[in-house]
């Protein structure tokens, strides 16, 4: 009779979830009560699809924590007739006395690996979501400590749950700030795997929290010390260069741009050393125009804010070298990033400017809007002079047509080298932050030259407007092994398919964690 009772009164705290929406089914008069029990311990388990005429199944540590409280986890699936549909579950209170609230989570097909089609690891994916899910509805309820079921693949997991749950509410009041529990490794002793999770995410989360700054309160100046306060404890080296330095090293591209903004442009130049100095470095370039308001182009007033986004390039190579130190990976990072606004005044560039690169070629301004590649022509050549990489990865917010193209699926790629494609797919498809590899050919760079009276343009001809940036930067790296990422699609504001993980209408961050798997294969074959 009491086992009975227990039963329904844990059924009567019912919560269904999907993906990141919640819908309640808890009593008005037991609001109260389930708030002052979830300011405890939650946990979050997964549970496997239903196959046939098999009940669906709990994952092992899963089955664990179902012994420990004497089946009643199983017993309460069975009567909810939970199928573990990926990302939906059930909360369940007074099931256990050290956590309060127990979040039974779907995981989708047991035993799920890579997907061809998807080029996409679908079980990692699968654990991303299902932790994502179970700790943020745990947050909504007021926990401060969430334990996490690594669900076979704790690395994941961990990345889910520390990117659901965090929040950029600096500019909110203190008591309504929603709260950022801690996050614990339930039931499986691969902490490693766990803590590289973690830092991960962390890393995600620190470039969503300098890509959401709005622009007033992330200045280049601002960013710039941004940068140290995060790279500078972990052992990385970070020189500031200010404008007599850029002046005087002739990048002229960028100071056209530059220009046009009372806010002084800085250059941040940054060496994380992991191998032998001795040992040629992988250099990230990163677009750092901390607002982009189009310059005398002016962009639509419509959707103006989002172009605080612009700085994402640059809040990525931020964030991926922190992560590289942290995690300790073998190989040197160098990286370079040029930071400005672009605005419009009587001091801005004019459609129509030409300009002479370090190279020697001239280049001409059509559009102020698209900076991008404008910015980055001269600091690109400067890198390439000084630091001598064995390899260049550039990557920002470039141009629309990888949005209209590829929308938020996946970020456009264009490389001169098909291994380094085959790497970045790879690294997408573990991280399940995805690229996708785009033309490259030699009917683009037609297009952007020549002319009569200059030798190319950032706008060139035709409306393949992201080919068209690649092949103009193309043109600046004759000799090493480049890739070129354009994220105008994914590192902005999270608007469509946002995976329960990343918070609408806010920056992603990407595609940061794809950039960390990447070194990570590169350091360690």
């Amino acid at each position: 009779m009491a086992r009975s009772q227990a039963t329904c009164y844990s059924k009567s705290f019912l919560g269904l979830l999907r993906y990141n929406r919640v819908i309640s089914f808890v009593p008005r008069a037991h609001c109260m009560q389930v708030r002052t029990k979830c300011e405890l311990n939650g946990i979050v388990i997964g549970l496997y699809l239903k196959e046939g005429e098999k009940d669906p199944q709990l994952t092992p540590n899963g089955e664990k924590f179902d012994d420990r409280v004497g089946g009643k986890i199983s017993e309460l699936v069975r009567e909810t007739h939970m199928i573990g549909e990926l990302g939906k579950g059930r909360m369940f209170n007074n099931v256990d006395k050290e956590f309060s609230s127990v979040a039974v989570i779907g995981l989708g097909q047991e035993g799920i690996g890579y997907d061809a089609e998807e080029v996409l690891d679908v079980g990692m994916e699968n654990a991303r979501v299902a932790a994502a899910v179970g700790a943020r509805f745990l947050q909504y309820q007021g926990a401060q400590t969430v334990f996490v079921d690594g669900m076979e693949y704790p690395e994941q997991a961990a990345e889910g749950a520390a990117m659901a749950v965090w929040r950029y509410n600096v500019n909110k009041r203190k008591n309504n700030r929603m709260h950022i529990p801690k996050l614990e490794l339930y039931g499986s002793a691969d902490v490693d795997a766990w803590t590289r999770g973690l830092f991960k995410a962390e890393s995600q989360n620190l470039a969503r929290r300098l890509s959401d700054t709005p622009a007033n309160q992330m200045t280049p100046s601002i960013f710039a010390q941004a940068t140290i306060d995060s790279l500078c404890p972990c052992g990385v080296t970070v020189e500031v260069r200010s404008m007599d330095w850029i002046e005087a090293q002739g990048l002229n591209s960028f100071l056209m741009v530059a220009k046009g903004s009372c806010e002084p442009p800085i250059v941040l130049e940054i060496h994380y050393c992991g191998s032998s100095p001795e040992d040629r470095p992988l250099l990230l370039l990163g677009k750092g125009i901390t607002f982009n308001s189009g310059g005398l182009c002016l962009k639509s007033k419509q959707g103006l804010h989002e172009h605080r986004g612009a700085v994402s390039g640059a809040a990525s190579v931020v964030a991926a070298i922190r992560a590289a130190a942290a995690l300790s990976l073998p190989l040197n990072v160098s990286a370079l990033l040029p930071l400005c606004e672009n605005m419009p005044s009587g001091m801005a560039a004019k459609p129509g400017d030409v300009i002479t690169l370090m190279n020697g070629k001239t280049l001409c301004i059509k559009n102020t809007s698209s900076a991008g590649a404008v910015m980055l022509a001269d600091p690109m050549l400067y890198a390439q002079n000084t630091m001598k990489p064995k390899l260049l990865v550039d990557l920002g917010t470039y141009a629309r047509g990888v949005r209209y193209g590829l929308g938020a699926s996946s970020t456009g790629l264009w490389t001169n080298n098909s291994t380094l494609w085959k790497q970045f797919k790879k690294a997408g498809s573990i991280t399940g932050d995805r690229v996708w590899r785009m033309p490259l050919w030699k009917y683009f760079k037609h297009l952007i030259e020549p002319n009569m009276t200059y030798d190319m343009c950032n706008e060139g001809r035709g409306p393949a407007s992201s080919c068209l940036t690649a092949a103009l930067l193309c043109q600046l790296v004759p000799c090493l092994d480049w890739v070129h990422l354009d994220t105008r699609g994914t590192g902005m504001l999270a608007k469509h398919g946002v995976p329960p993980y990343l918070l609408r209408d806010r920056m992603t961050g990407r595609p940061t964690r794809t950039i960390i798997q990447f070194m990570h294969q590169l350091a360690c074959k």
